[in-house]
């Protein structure tokens, strides 16, 4: 088994004055996050905690949380990083699921825990983040990380059924981060600004960069499109990784163009469409499409900065370690063929806590891409997204696309209903700026122009917001309840 020294004991051997996180105006070093973070893991050592132990994290974006990860690591047990929108009805699923001995939580979450807790028969303990008590005197802790241990486990997204804990372990996070540093190349003078939540695996992987990069990053308690320019525009901030809706709202709050120094934002999240890609060109926000998901440890795929414009719409080429195949009837798709993508490498989970281990030697992901002639990936849509109608494929993200170009429409989604002639027809559902007085027939209209008859929303509808999990990715499944509110 192969062992590598404890990532953060490594970074403050080489440079423990320099600064780790930025949060709220205040700078902690990487010798201040080791110091703490093995206190922590002594005195959870001292209330009974030992190596194996699941424990529950529920918590934001905080400093408690970073102390904890690697408090965790230091006793080598393992973190579960609970979702703080969760219902208590959902977390107590994940906790009994998960086999969570105890459950971590900030102040302002402990009623949803308890609530949680009290739900299931054997009931984990409760500890307000606040109380952990802090050792004095440092204990025997974990020097070396064995790779093949399992680290944290994450639940699915929910965004196409039950939520599932994903195992990852030290060396998923390991060579997700350092594949991502061959891909993007890495400056002396890098600083990633953090906004996504680190319970997803898209922050939650900002901190393994943290550790194994040496790198500096900028962490905010929630996403603020005019905080996240101001770091960009004032504060040296080199990286951002967002979703697309984000982006959007980035850009609708910036009125200067962005820094050279500004090297780009990473966005993931699903497929984006092209009118925000050249938005964000005349801003001069270099995109980084990439692909990934939580089984996958952040990004898979990424796309080269040399290649951001040339191959506008790609989510790009399998990260160095990594490959990736598109399969549509049991074979290998041809250049431009759409297919179900496959990938394997290794920051891919080996499985899931409580089912059987991955039994196919590339994970088959229920997304829908192809590769083009050069091997460059495009996301299409999921699998269970996809709409038939007349026996004709429809792929929502390519109507969404087509929507966004209206200039009032902010935020664009689209689901398939039911029809009693052709099976399956699609509905879309947008929202619109505050000041618009665009009509259903405009949009309607608009659509005829560029999509085939097929491909042309049957029904629209006006919303104020749509459906996003926690991680702001949209959760097409539920648009449907939309229509069941209006009514």
């Amino acid at each position: 088994m192969i062992e590598i020294p404890h990532w953060l004991d490594k970074q403050t051997d080489l440079q423990p004055n320099a600064t780790a996180i930025e949060l709220e105006g205040r700078v902690v070093t990487f010798n201040d996050i080791k110091e703490k973070s093995q206190r922590m893991a002594s005195g959870l050592i001292n209330s009974g905690v030992k190596k194996g132990d699941h424990l529950a994290i529920l918590a934001g974006n905080r400093l408690d949380f970073v102390y904890f990860i690697h408090a965790v690591s230091y006793i080598g047990a393992v973190a579960v990083c609970l979702n703080i929108r969760l219902s208590p009805r959902e977390i107590a699923y994940q906790l009994e699921d998960a086999d969570v001995k105890h459950v971590y939580t900030e102040q302002e979450h402990i009623n949803k825990a308890s609530e949680a807790a009290h739900i299931l028969k054997k009931q984990p303990s409760i500890i307000p983040l606040g109380t952990l008590p802090d050792s004095e005197k440092v204990m025997d802790l974990n020097q070396f990380l064995k790779l093949d241990d399992v680290f944290t486990m994450m639940y699915t997204s929910g965004t196409t059924g039950k939520p599932k804990a994903v195992m990852h372990t030290y060396g998923n996070h390991w060579f997700s981060a350092v594949s991502s540093a061959l891909n993007l190349g890495l400056s002396t003078n890098d600083k990633w600004l953090v906004c996504l939540p680190l319970f997803h695996v898209g922050g939650f992987s900002l901190l393994m960069k943290n550790v194994v990069y040496g790198m500096p990053i900028v962490l905010l308690n929630r996403f603020d499109a005019p905080l996240v320019n101001d770091h960009i525009m004032n504060n040296n901030v080199t990286l951002v990784s967002l979703v697309t809706v984000m982006l959007q709202r980035l850009l609708k709050s910036q009125d200067e163009l962005y820094p050279s120094t500004f090297r780009g934002a990473l966005l993931g999240g699903g497929p984006v469409p092209e009118p925000l890609l050249q938005e964000a060109g005349q801003a001069n926000i270099p995109v980084f499409q990439s692909y990934g998901m939580t089984e996958t440890s952040s990004q898979i795929v990424t796309l080269s900065p040399n290649d951001a414009f040339r191959k506008l719409g790609s989510a790009g080429k399998a990260l160095s370690p990594a490959s990736l195949r598109v399969i549509a009837n049991d074979g290998l798709t041809s250049p431009n063929e759409i297919g179900e993508i496959h990938v394997k490498g290794p920051m891919v989970s080996s499985g899931y806590y409580q089912h059987e281990p991955h039994a196919e030697d590339y994970l088959a992901t229920g997304d829908l891409g192809y590769l083009d002639e050069e091997g460059f990936l495009f996301v299409v849509d999921r699998v269970k997204d996809m709409i038939i109608s007349g026996g004709e494929n429809v792929y929502p993200a390519e109507i969404e696309s087509v929507l966004q170009e209206i200039k009032d429409i902010e935020e664009a989604a689209v689901t398939g209903i039911n029809h009693e002639e052709w099976g399956e027809v699609p509905s879309a559902f947008v929202v619109v700026s505050d000041q618009s007085s665009i009509t259903k027939e405009e949009i309607y209209n608009f659509c005829q122009k560029r999509l085939a008859s097929y491909k042309v929303p049957r029904t629209i509808n006006f919303v104020s917001e749509l459906p996003r999990n926690a991680a702001n990715k949209l959760v097409r499944r539920n648009l449907a309840q939309l229509l069941d509110e209006e009514d």
